[in-house]
Order: structure tokens, then sequence, then C-alpha cells
């Protein structure tokens, strides 16, 4: 018998968020949340120094949070990104998100999707994703291998008939989105790049 997977954001996360706040109207407002998270994820010693959520495009309802649990979870896979991706896939009860009945939807994160992070976006159904930091804001200023993306991936995901596509816009409140990567550095955050442990 193997041991049953479970992931669980933190339950400060549902605190965070509160019930009062549910819709957020800019791509601003939005990207805050997710830099809200990274760095309380940060503060709280939850994981590393990301955060991401997915919303509504048109009405910029949140669906569903994420933050970085990967050394809490000791699982490779828990990034903010994908905890946000696999949230909202429960709540909406499907695993695409691009799925009949479904709006819309957009990954906010407060820092450009990893190797990883890009194939769990391709597969998911979301059709946009906004971005705060840099891949070089995420290895310059943390160390975090990020892995090698796919030339000009943008433009990937932006043409990928037959499938949808998925717009890519960057650099969202990109200097704010770079403070919890910072403090993360400053607090001697764990760097947990493969063979690093």
């Amino acid at each position: 018998m193997y041991p049953a997977v479970t992931l669980q954001l933190p339950a400060w996360v549902a605190a965070e968020i509160g019930d009062s706040q549910r819709y957020f109207p800019t791509l601003e407002a939005r990207m805050a949340l997710a830099i809200c998270l990274a760095e309380r994820n940060v503060v709280e010693g939850a994981g590393g120094p990301f955060g991401a959520a997915v919303f509504e495009i048109e009405s910029g309802l949140l669906v569903a949070p994420g933050v970085n649990i990967v050394a809490a979870a000791r699982c490779s896979v828990a990034h903010a990104e994908a905890m946000a991706i696999m949230v909202a896939q429960q709540v909406c009860g499907a695993f695409d998100l691009s799925g009949k009945g479904l709006p819309p939807m957009e990954l906010v994160t407060s820092a450009q999707p990893c190797i990883q992070c890009f194939g769990n976006v391709w597969w998911s159904g979301l059709q946009r994703l906004v971005i705060g930091a840099r891949k070089e804001d995420v290895e310059t200023l943390v160390g975090f291998d990020e892995g090698p993306l796919p030339e000009n991936w943008p433009a990937r995901l932006e043409n990928r008939a037959p499938l949808p596509p998925v717009r890519v816009v960057r650099d969202v409140l990109r200097e704010q989105a770079c403070a919890p990567l910072r403090l993360y550095r400053e607090r001697g955050g764990l760097v947990y790049n493969a063979g690093s442990l």
C-alpha cells in the first residue's frame, strides 16, 4: 500500500482573503492579491516566496488562491501556480478550466512560471496568464533554478492551435512582485533546487 498524497493550503490563506472581498476588478488588484499571498507565505514560513490565484477574467471573481508549499508538503510539484490550478479545478469540478459552462479563467502569479508550471498552464484550460516578476528576477534575487522554457514561450502559449490560445500579460506590478523574493532572501529562505539538499 502506498501513502495517500494530500496537498492543503495553509489555514492562514482563507483568513487572509476573508469572505467579503471576492471580486478584483483590475489586473493590478488581482496581482496585488498574488503578491500579498507570496509575502504572507514568507512571513508565515509556510513555503517559497510565490503566490498565485485563478480568477474569472470578465468578472474578476476569485476562484482559487495558491501559495508555494513545496518544502512543507515534501512535494516538488506544490508550486503556487499548481496549487491555485488544482484548487480551481476542485472548485469547478472539472480538470479542464475551459470546459463547457465555465467562464474564461486566468492565472495571476506573482512570478513567471517555471518549466513545470508552464506545462500546468498549457494543460489546465486557462485562457490568460498574468505575471508579476520575471524569471530573471527569481533566479537573480533568490537563486532558484526555474528551468529552460521553450524559445519564445509567450508566443507558444498564444499560438497553440488547435488548442485555445493562452494570452500572456507580463510585468504587472513587477517591482512590487520582487519584494517577496527579496524578503525571502533576507530571511534566509530555503533554495530547494533539485540536488541542493
